[in-house]
């Protein structure tokens, strides 16, 4: 049956969007930070000062604070330990023999981040470390609308490369630095995110970053931010024919990032810096090792990352920085502000691949900032969801169906008995499987088959309102179900409903068909719990095509024609708590040769089998 099936085109267009604000009453809180730190190479230890303004836009007067010292996560005995050695399947990043590499960390190999001092507007303030979390009772109260300044001297040392951040990656790269520095939990209108660090996603407050960064001078340095002294520094950095004159051993880098929640930085003394300026978008900037086998792709990324920028710029919204930088390090790939760590021996597809994936997260992630760890879904699956549709462009991969990926593997979740619902926080779920199912390929499939609801257009008009309305704001997932309503003018709730805080599943069949008068009646059935509309494509014996659609009752409304190559036939609206439904066809029961429901296969129906009617031969 394969030939009967239809590709719906993707339609990649630019959208008017209305300039809009997340709602009356919203407020979001901001931090400055300026750091000064001091790193030595050969011990991996480092020292810094931060001066941390932050401004109190909530009615509520805070007494506490709460920072994020992830590099403590990476100690024999951590909650980031013990969970690894107890989840039933662990992640094969962070295992060595079957046993977790952070038990096996020596004092001078883990990591570690305390704060030495601490004070508000100058007095002493009481602090306590709990793990990867330290807890601030403040000096004073800060009352809303209020500024407070928290300075703060600490010290840390950088664990080998475990997790995401560390030193000496399998790949050889010498410092890959995220998660690196005290960073101020969130405080929004559900109170604090003071979530400590077990390994999964991250939540952060907007502000500007001011980074004087001293390092070995042979080291070079990039990730997040602009540099402020490039003709001081060099390595790549400084004006075509600048000779750079450095004194002593080491640098300071100056960086700074503007409306921002996360910093990284990488450094190496090997690598090589490409710069790649772009005519329509921001500066490009890679960072790899001076390794053989890996330079010709990396050279060839950067065509492809100049593609990517285009793509996700005019599919989801103007990328709304100045540069961006593909850095080499890391554990795989992942997203920061205003760049990505990905490690780089790769088959020229996964390199790219990588980076598609990663730069989408500059959306999603780091403009639009959703709370990864209670809605991880609307992070990854989102980033996803569009990074398969760019690689289906870019590469030339021409898939009929670009997100079938997701969909084989929100079907093995389900058959597996393991799924959570997506309300599940980040760090709750019982198995890797199960949590990377349900945020990378579930999520994903919210899209694809919200497209499938309220038509493809409507739905890439919904990703830019989206992004257009909610960036710099943490939309919440009620945020993108209101802007898909008020773009198709249909009504969602079920389908958020369903979809993200139940495990209920789809699951329609054709129950019978047989002949009536001059006609065919059709019967189809709900078999699962959840209720979708209906594309019903009918084939018949001379060659011809129609479809039916059968709108469901809860969307007060239905989709455009999403064949418009074929007549169709709209039917009456099927309230979910029918589970019956039957329509008549004017053509007689041997004119027909299939019945097919969902021919876009986008409905992700849990049982495929039943949704196809064969006349015998």
């Amino acid at each position: 049956m394969k030939n009967i099936f239809i590709c719906i085109a993707w339609i990649f267009i630019p959208f008017s969007c209305l300039n809009a604000q997340k709602g009356a009453g919203y407020w979001q809180q901001h931090v400055d930070y300026t750091m000064e730190v001091d790193m030595d190479v050969e011990t991996f230890k480092y020292t810094g000062t931060q001066k941390l303004v932050y401004t109190n836009n909530s009615p509520d007067a805070l007494n506490r604070v709460f920072y994020h010292l992830y590099f403590n996560a990476f100690q024999p005995g951590s909650e980031m330990d013990i969970r690894l050695q107890n989840v039933k399947d662990p992640d094969k990043r962070m295992m060595e023999n079957g046993e977790s590499r952070i038990a096996k960390l020596s004092e001078t190999e883990m990591g570690h981040l305390h704060a030495t001092s601490l004070k508000q507007d100058g007095q002493d303030v009481q602090y306590n470390e709990e793990g990867t979390i330290l807890v601030v009772d403040l000096a004073k109260p800060i009352p809303p609308g209020s500024k407070t300044t928290l300075e703060m001297t600490f010290e840390g040392q950088v664990p080998l490369q475990i997790r995401r951040a560390g030193r000496n990656n399998r790949e050889g790269v010498a410092l890959s630095m995220s998660q690196w520095y005290p960073k101020l939990s969130e405080y929004d209108n559900e109170g604090w995110h003071a979530n400590p660090y077990i390994a999964r996603e991250f939540h952060g407050v907007w502000g500007d970053f001011d980074l004087k960064l001293t390092i070995d001078k042979d080291y070079t340095v990039g990730g997040s931010g602009y540099l402020q002294n490039p003709q001081e520094i060099g390595h790549g950095y400084e004006a075509p024919g600048t000779k750079v004159k450095t004194k002593g051993k080491k640098l300071t880098w100056h960086f700074v990032a503007p409306n921002v929640h996360d910093f990284m930085w990488a450094a190496d003394p090997d690598y090589i810096h490409d710069v790649v300026e772009m005519k329509d978008g921001p500066t490009l900037h890679f960072f790899y090792k001076n390794d053989e086998e890996i330079l010709e792709n990396w050279k060839n990324l950067q065509a492809k990352t100049e593609e990517t920028m285009r793509f996700f710029s005019k599919n989801i919204g103007k990328y709304p920085y100045e540069q961006y930088s593909v850095v080499q390090g890391g554990d795989g790939g992942m997203e920061y502000a205003m760049s990505t760590l990905i490690t780089g021996k790769r088959q020229f597809s996964s390199l790219v691949g990588v980076t598609v994936h990663e730069m989408a997260h500059s959306w999603f992630q780091h403009v639009l900032a959703t709370n990864e760890s209670k809605y991880e879904w609307m992070d990854e699956g989102f980033t996803t969801f569009i990074s398969d549709l760019c690689m289906n462009e870019i590469m030339g991969q021409n898939k009929d169906n670009p997100f079938e990926g997701s969909y084989k593997g929100y079907y093995a979740l389900v058959n597996s008995g393991l799924e959570h619902p997506q309300t599940t926080h980040a760090d709750r779920y019982a198995t890797n499987f199960a949590y990377g199912i349900a945020a990378y390929s579930k999520g994903s499939i919210f899209l694809s088959q919200l497209g499938y609801i309220i038509g493809q257009d409507k739905l890439m008009e919904t990703i830019r309102k989206y992004f257009e309305d909610f960036k710099f704001t943490h939309p919440v997932p009620n945020d993108i179900k209101r802007t898909a309503e008020k773009v198709s003018g249909m009504q969602l709730d079920w389908y958020l409903t369903d979809w993200t805080q139940t495990t209920n599943t789809i699951d329609y069949a054709v129950k019978s068909v047989a002949s009536d008068g001059n006609g065919t009646k059709v019967e189809l059935e709900r078999i699962g719990l959840m209720p979708m509309p209906l594309d019903i494509l009918m084939v018949y014996t001379d060659g011809t095509q129609e479809t039916f659609y059968v709108p469901l009752q809860l969307m007060r409304g239905e989709k455009d024609n999403p064949y418009p190559q074929l007549p169709r036939t709209v039917l009456d609206d099927w309230a979910w708590g029918y589970p019956t439904y039957d329509f008549v066809v004017d053509r007689p029961l041997g004119d027909i040769t299939a019945i097919v429901l969902d021919p876009s296969q986008l409905m992700a129906d849990v049982n495929g089998e039943n949704n196809v009617y064969q006349a015998n031969p």
